[in-house]
């Protein structure tokens, strides 16, 4: 999907309507987005850009998550949020794939398309500096690797898993975002102002399925 629209998207309604606002000075412990113990909760909302990648709430070996299975669509459930990074600059979460995509391929348009993936967004006033950080499963780019995405610059994505090694297996992740973000941008951060999850493969033609555990953001830690 043409992602320079997904980062925008988001923004006026973000500006207008906050689900959780988070701010520095206040005593900062994990922030749960959501453990889905008890399916989704309402803070979560679609976003469709091409079909519609299916999300519902299920158990998966024993852990809730949400399951995503995506047939030539491009859609995403966003949950809204204002926090400080410096505040919470850390990210956990945890995934599970069934392949990756055979057609993906990080570097181009056409292959821009990933079983899982999470994004945390930084919104602005001027809609054309609003950034994204987009944790991925990587088809091809090797993990630990950043690129600009294939239609923005405004979005990074960031190799946290690659290939289908882990494929099948629930892996747990955790990222300091704070340093994701300068790496990727050069310098501090806004306010974060969006985390979502998806799953899609409207470029590829394929077919994807994904499982997402519990989101947090963390506060300083080793």
């Amino acid at each position: 999907m043409h992602r320079r629209t997904f980062h925008n998207a988001i923004l006026p309604a973000a500006a207008a309507s906050l689900v959780l606002s988070v701010f520095a000075g206040i005593a900062a412990g994990p922030l749960l987005i959501d453990d889905f113990a008890k399916g989704l909760s309402a803070g979560w909302e679609k976003k469709i850009f091409k079909g519609e990648t299916t999300y519902r709430p299920v158990l998966e070996e024993g852990r809730p998550a949400v399951r995503a299975e995506s047939r030539v669509s491009a859609s995403a459930l966003i949950h809204r949020i204002t926090l400080d990074p410096k505040t919470y600059p850390r990210l956990s979460w945890s995934w599970k794939i069934a392949r990756t995509i055979g057609k993906g391929d990080e570097r181009t348009k056409g292959g821009d398309d990933y079983a899982a993936r999470v994004y945390v967004v930084f919104p602005s006033a001027l809609f054309w500096r609003t950034r994204a950080v987009n944790y991925i499963w990587a088809n091809r780019l090797p993990r630990g690797a950043f690129l600009p995405n294939a239609y923005t610059g405004n979005a990074v994505m960031v190799a946290v898993e690659s290939g289908g090694g882990n494929a099948g297996k629930w892996v747990d992740e955790e990222r300091n975002l704070l340093e994701d973000y300068r790496r990727a941008f050069g310098e501090d951060p806004p306010k974060v102002g969006a985390v979502a999850i998806m799953t899609d493969t409207d470029n590829t033609g394929e077919e994807a399925v994904a499982w997402y555990g519990a989101i947090r953001f963390l506060p300083p830690g080793p």
